[in-house]
Parts: structure tokens; sequence; C-alpha cells
């Protein structure tokens, strides 16, 4: 057993971090034989909440779990982290304006890429959960100027993961059977789920998605809706937002910067765009195609995008220039 690995949760008395934590604890993430320290974050009203999480922690009586620190203070959370899971953030209430979500939650992210610039390890890999994920992710950034731009990015695998398995329900195969899905974009309903390079295994063959489901209205409609909308259809049903599912996500795109990907696959994850070779403009934290080696990601590179794509690429950039501008004028004044 080396070294702890000491990873952040914010958010932590939330129901995201409810099911995270659990998985985080018992090595599902960082490897069986890697000892944690868990330092937990959530605002003060939230501490009485939060002080039954760590109990529960204690009582699931587990072997890598070496430390829990729950608290509401900057200072505490941010030092000395390893991994940060930024899963908080002010949360859209009925009749909220977007402009007004975003307003709130720069504040929020300026003030937490702040500590981490300032407390942090300079190593530190940082994952924005708490929405809008790409520009607090952006925002976070930089406000974190000694923190290299590429150790930040955004969750864009809970997209991945419902295109994969819509892809693998539609064929009658497992969720592993299909690979190489693309989420380009914001995590908003204007992503774009591509499959054009995806694959699936179907009797030990690979094969393309399109050729495999002959159905390409239905991969050029309704499959794109589903995925796009797939967070308002939990909600509607459940009366809570997707925790389990985030939660599984946060573990995969965490384990993939932490142990790389498989060979032959792709992931998607929001990443700073600057240096892409898809026409995305510089300097908005986007989703992209990334492989994981050492713990750095890389652009796929070089994959062919027709026309459909394209125009779907674009709309979710300008969506994602224009939260950025609202957010950088709040900027200056949080």
């Amino acid at each position: 057993m080396g070294e702890p690995v000491r990873v952040l949760v914010t958010g932590a008395a939330g129901q995201i971090a409810y099911s995270l934590l659990y998985s985080i604890a018992k090595g599902d993430v960082f490897g069986k034989d890697q000892p944690l320290i868990l330092v937990l974050l959530d605002i003060t009203p939230m501490m009485t909440v939060l002080e039954g999480v760590v109990m529960e922690l204690q009582d699931c009586a587990l072997p890598l779990l070496r430390e829990v620190i729950p608290t509401d203070k900057e200072e505490v959370a941010f030092k000395d982290l390893d991994i940060a899971i930024l899963v908080g953030s002010m949360p859209r209430r009925e009749g909220m304006e977007r402009k007004d979500l975003l307003k709130a939650n720069v504040k929020i992210f300026k003030s937490q890429g702040a500590a981490l610039d300032k407390y942090a390890k300079k190593t530190v890999k940082v994952v924005v959960v708490g929405n809008p994920a790409n520009t607090n992710c952006l925002i976070a950034s930089k406000s974190a100027p000694s923190i290299p731009k590429e150790n930040f990015s955004c969750l864009t695998r809970l997209d991945h993961n419902r295109a994969k398995s819509q892809i693998a329900l539609k064929l009658g195969v497992t969720a592993n059977d299909v690979k190489n899905v693309i989420i380009w974009g914001n995590h908003s309903s204007t992503q774009y789920p591509d499959v054009n390079h995806a694959k699936v295994n179907i009797k030990g063959k690979e094969v393309g998605i399109y050729e495999a489901i002959k159905d390409d209205s239905w991969l050029k409609g309704d499959f794109i809706l589903t995925v796009q909308q797939r967070g308002a259809a939990v909600i509607k049903a459940r009366k809570l937002s997707s925790a389990m599912s985030a939660a599984k996500a946060i573990c995969d795109h965490v384990r993939d910067i932490w142990f790389g990907t498989p060979a032959g696959e792709f992931v998607s994850m929001g990443v700073i765009s600057d240096g892409n070779s898809y026409g995305v403009p510089e300097d908005l934290l986007y989703s992209f195609p990334v492989v994981i080696k050492d713990k750095m990601w890389k652009f796929v590179e070089g994959l062919p995008i027709n026309d459909f794509s394209r125009e779907k690429m674009e709309l979710t950039a300008k969506e994602l220039t224009e939260e950025k501008e609202t957010a950088v004028e709040f900027l200056s004044s949080a």
C-alpha cells in the first residue's frame, strides 16, 4: 500500500455524492490497493447532513479509507489535493433564467478555482460535474492560472454512456460491445451524440453502427433526441435528477484519467479546445473524443466529419461561446 490519494468531493451532502462516495471509497476508481483520504466540502447549512454521510462511510468499514474530512472551508478542502471532483453547484430553480444560473455559478467556481490555485497540488486533476459544467469548468480553470488548463475536464461521460446504452439496447447487445461513440460540445440539450465512428461487436465481428442498425432516420432523429433529453426524462419520472448514473459516469471518467483508456478505444470528455483539428474555436471547454495515457489526454485526430455532424458541432460551439461571454462578463464583477 502506497501513500494515500487525497480526493475532494464538493456538494458532498447531495444526492450524486451519496452514490459516488461509496464507489470511490471501496476502490472502484483508484484501484483495490490504493488507500484514500476523502475530503468532503459542502455549504455550512449542510454540515449536519454531512456528519450523517461521514457516519455512514465509517459504518461501511472500508479498508482503503484512511481518513474522512468533512468541512465547509475552502482552505481545508482544497489543501494538497490529487483529485478534485466538483459536484456542488447552484441548481436551477423554477422560473430562473439561465443567465441568473450562470451568474450564481461563476461566483462559486471563481472562488473554488482560486482555492485550487492557492492550496492544491499543481498536478491536481479537476473534474467539474456541477452544471452548467462546461462553463463552470472554464471559469475554475481561468481562476487557477498556475494549474495547467489540461488538468481541468468536465463530465460528458454520462451522455457518452447514455449514447452507448441506447445503441446497445437497440441492437440487443451489452453496452461493452459498443465503443467509440462521441459526445461533441456542451453538456446541454445542444450536445451532439455522434456514432459515425463507433463500432459494435456482433458475433465477434466489429461493425459500424450505421451498418448494424440500418435505420438512418432513427440514428439522425430519435436516438440523438433521446440522449440530448435523457436528463430531463429522468427528472420527469423520478422528480429528482440523475444520481446513480451520474455517479457511475464520474467513476468511469476519473478511472480513465487515472489508469488510461483501453487500447483502440476513446471516450468523451469536456476539455480545453486549444489546438483541436475540428474547427472548434479556441478557449472553449468543449466535449471531444480523447485517449488518455499517463494521466494526460490527447484529442483523437483525423476523424472525417460529414456535413450533418459539422452543423451540429457548430451549433453547440455557438451556445458555449455565448455562455462563455456571459460568464466572463460576470467574472470581472464576481
